[in-house]
């Protein structure tokens, strides 16, 4: 039994697919399938069963997928053991972002973090919550930049910022000319959603959760659409096919209400409104934070990050100390 063969068989469970495994495992998939076949018989165990197009862990699998993941995280610990002996802060680290973040944030970042810790290059991944939480437990990435609310399994999670929503409504809208707009306007109007998968579709669903209803009937048909990211978004937005919400860091300062006119060029498609709730309450906002395994030793790294994130001076956000 091998660390190599226990990534392996992680790997399946996670994708449910011998060959998006491989892909993941920068391998081919018959080296692969092998393997997994090798500690089968070792283990005198059946841990996939196998169809046409689809694999499926066995109860005994599970259990035996739950510990090599639990293996493969001590292992990562005592290299990165080492590592610390020598120097926290070097060699890269490996971060995770969600997609709705990643755009928005990372160039800021990155420049940030050469600037301030060279010896430490950001090794990026971008993908959905759920996939980024277990690439944590599994060791495949250090940490995350993730949004609340989300199942922290034990994870470490230092807050970064509070980073308030915005209505985004085609240019020809009633609402385009106005300075904000209300959550219970929205609730009206034909919204567009993130697909399936992103956290921030359940934020979007959260301030108007009628519309969750309309996902799985006809109705749904006419009355919300859903796209790939949120530029995809803001492109229908402009087209008119509806509003949506969107993060502050998402919107470029140049199309918020009260922003000075454009010298040149054509006028923005898209008019970006602060949401107002009434009767006192708060804005829509999302909780911006860093996680990473209690068991992760360079402490030292994920302050350093965390300052780094700081520095950045994102506009629109609330930092968190």
């Amino acid at each position: 039994m091998t660390l190599t063969e226990l990534k392996y068989i992680v790997a399946v469970a996670r994708e449910k697919h011998f060959g998006h495994a491989a892909d993941a495992c920068c391998v081919s998939q018959p080296t692969l399938s092998v393997a997994v076949k090798k500690l089968e018989a070792e283990l005198d165990v059946k841990l996939f069963e196998r169809s046409a197009g689809e694999v499926s862990v066995t109860p005994l699998g599970e259990e035996i997928v739950r510990q090599a993941q639990s293996v493969l995280e001590q292992a990562a610990a005592i290299k990165e053991i080492a590592k610390r002996g020598k120097d926290p802060l070097a060699g890269p680290l490996t971060l995770g972002v969600i997609y709705t973040i990643g755009p928005y944030l990372l160039p800021d970042l990155v420049r940030e973090s050469i600037a301030r810790t060279p010896q430490m290059p950001l090794m990026l991944q971008e993908n959905y919550t759920s996939k980024l939480l277990e690439m944590l437990r599994t060791g495949e990435i250090d940490c995350a930049i993730l949004a609340q609310p989300f199942p922290d399994a034990g994870l470490a999670i230092a807050p970064l910022y509070d980073e308030p929503f915005l209505a985004a409504v085609p240019a020809t809208h009633a609402f385009a000319r106005r300075q904000s707009v209300s959550a219970a306007e929205l609730k009206s109007e034909t919204m567009l959603l993130l697909g399936a998968g992103h956290c921030f579709r359940d934020h979007v669903l959260a301030v108007c959760p009628e519309f969750a209803r309309f996902s799985s009937n006809a109705e749904g048909i006419r009355k919300s659409f859903e796209g790939s990211s949120l530029e995809t978004i803001k492109h229908m937005v402009a087209a008119g096919m509806g509003v949506t919400l969107v993060p502050r860091l998402s919107v470029p300062c140049a199309a918020l209400p009260g922003a000075l006119p454009r010298s040149q060029g054509a006028e923005s498609p898209v008019r970006y409104l602060p949401i107002r709730e009434q009767d006192g309450g708060t804005p829509p906002m999302r909780r911006v934070v860093l996680v990473w395994r209690r068991s992760f030793p360079r402490h030292e790294a994920i302050a350093t990050l965390r300052k780094a994130i700081h520095a950045c001076g994102l506009p629109g956000v609330t930092p968190l100390p």
